[in-house]
């Protein structure tokens, strides 16, 4: 199969999916555990990865996730009166929301991100600084030394950073999934690469 069928095939297979999500999820609410089983199992990995773009230790991505399906399972009413057409979508909205509860329960100290750079991976920054210009901001969220530069920023800023840069989403997706005004997004995320790049000047 190409490229282009199977794009295709995904796309029509995603409504049946949906479909089935919505059911099980109709199941779970009128009392079905195996029916809330089987979402938990589809969809615990796409939970995962929500968080492990914000959260290091096994055993913080493990609590994002079984305190995203707590949230879910108990406000299953949300879904089936709410706007989401997508149970995938309405439940990434709750993972990115208690990833974002999580991290401003922490408070991390700004001071103790770069501390954690060993010598090898400051020296891997500042070479990739060198080559990659001014635009190494934006480069840097994807890399793998993301999670500790990142850390620096406030919860708010992170996320939008996460969502804009990791994720994808435009500035209206993240509006909508965070219950913002669209230029609410807009300065967070300006406020948010500037004190980024202030970070990262450091290693040039």
């Amino acid at each position: 199969m190409d490229e282009t069928a199977d794009i295709s095939a995904r796309a029509s297979a995603q409504p049946v999916l949906e479909r089935a999500d919505a059911e099980l999820a109709a199941r779970a609410r009128e009392g079905d555990e195996a029916a809330f089983e089987e979402l938990f199992l589809r969809h615990r990995r796409r939970v995962a990865l929500i968080a492990a773009r914000f959260f290091r230790r096994r055993e913080q991505v493990e609590e994002v996730v079984q305190e995203s399906f707590t949230k879910a399972f108990f406000a299953l009413g949300e879904f089936a009166n709410g706007r989401d057409a997508s149970f995938a979508a309405w439940l990434a909205r709750i993972a990115f929301n208690v990833s974002y509860d999580e991290l401003r329960r922490q408070k991390r100290r700004p001071e103790g991100a770069l501390e954690e750079l060993t010598e090898e991976e400051a020296a891997t920054l500042s070479e990739r600084l060198r080559v990659e210009g001014s635009d190494a901001e934006g480069q840097a969220v994807s890399r793998d030394l993301a999670a500790k530069l990142l850390a620096r920023l406030s919860p708010e800023d992170r996320l939008v950073l996460v969502l804009l840069d990791v994720e994808g989403l435009s500035v209206a997706e993240i509006a909508g999934l965070l219950n913002w005004t669209g230029s609410k997004v807009k300065v967070r995320a300006h406020r948010a690469r500037a004190h980024l790049r202030r970070v990262l000047e450091r290693f040039l």
